[in-house]
């Protein structure tokens, strides 16, 4: 039995949002979702989450052996970090992952270092411990438009890249959803004023592009959904409003780059308009708490923002353009 209490927010169409506690409370989501008696998990947190995704089931009055897949968005290790100990906990579940992202789950090695470049070592390894791989035998590959069927409750993975080559979103017409991963940006509920959410991309590293993130913003819009769950954080409704707000924020976060290329430290002069930008757009939308607060609130999105614009302008030049 689980000896952590996750906390959990039970929502439509038997989806149960739970904070996996990466990072701070409200950050990252994991989503279950509960068909006559049959599960799925759409994203896992890091191995630390592992207990409170089994306590949510447990919450559900459900069994490990009632859990049919694991949804990976993609395979960055806020993501699917968990996933290898979780699926080890759970005999009858599939991880279901993108074709780009499969190899990384069955060895973990290279993911491994790719992050331990951005956060380093010792961080690598406090944030996300001793990532376990997966059986190459129960993971699915997702193909662009596939369905998956949750014991009558179909489901269709759609590639949205832009943020990373290797990310889909779950298309769920059930609760007239679409789970996005990082693909629909960020928005977190400390944010929400009476104007509503505030959303802006996330452009962590090193697969953003702008063009192919607008894209997969209006693939998304393009299912017709009412409600969005996004990975951080949760669900939000009010999307012709946040799908402009996304569109301008890709644009904005492009003129950023382009603005601060020949900087004499990109990282540094990227990272100080990505604060200067964020922290303008949460109090125009009315955020009423301290700078301190505000701060804290954004301080992981706007290092990370600076440093794929900044691997997103290395591979221009590169490109020679």
């Amino acid at each position: 039995m689980p000896s952590r209490r996750a906390q959990t927010t039970q929502l439509n169409d038997g989806i149960l949002a739970i904070d996996t506690e990466y990072a701070r409370p409200l950050q990252d989501a994991s989503h279950l979702i509960v068909e006559s008696g049959r599960a799925a998990y759409v994203d896992t947190g890091n191995n630390d989450s592992v207990p409170l995704l089994l306590d949510a089931l447990q919450q559900k009055n459900l069994d490990v052996g009632d859990v049919d897949f694991i949804f990976l968005t993609h395979v960055h290790l806020d993501h699917a970090g968990g996933a290898g100990l979780l699926m080890q906990a759970l005999p009858n579940a599939r991880c279901v992952v993108h074709p780009r992202g499969v190899a990384h789950m069955i060895d973990p090695t290279r993911l491994i270092a790719g992050t331990e470049a951005v956060y380093g070592v010792e961080a690598t390894r406090q944030l996300y411990g001793d990532i376990q791989p997966i059986e190459e035998s129960r993971c699915d590959i997702a193909d662009d438009g596939e369905w998956f069927d949750l014991n009558g409750r179909v489901m269709q993975t759609l590639y949205t890249e832009g943020h990373a080559l290797h990310h889909y979103s779950l298309n769920d017409p059930s609760s007239r959803g679409v789970f996005t991963g990082d693909s629909f940006g960020v928005s977190y509920r400390e944010l929400d004023t009476v104007a509503g959410e505030c959303i802006f991309p996330t452009s962590t590293p090193t697969h953003f592009d702008p063009a192919a993130a607008h894209v997969s913003v209006d693939r998304i819009m393009s299912c017709n959904p009412e409600q969005l769950y996004l990975t951080h954080y949760s669900r939000v409704r009010d999307l012709d409003r946040l799908a402009g707000d996304m569109h301008a924020g890709i644009d904005a976060y492009t003129e950023m780059a382009l603005a601060n290329k020949d900087a004499d430290d990109s990282q540094v002069a990227i990272q100080s308009a990505m604060a200067e930008y964020l922290k303008s757009r949460a109090k125009a939308h009315g955020f009423q708490g301290s700078d301190d607060a505000l701060q804290a609130i954004l301080e992981i999105d706007i290092v990370l923002n600076a440093k794929g614009l900044v691997s997103w302008l290395q591979r221009l030049k590169k490109q020679g353009v």
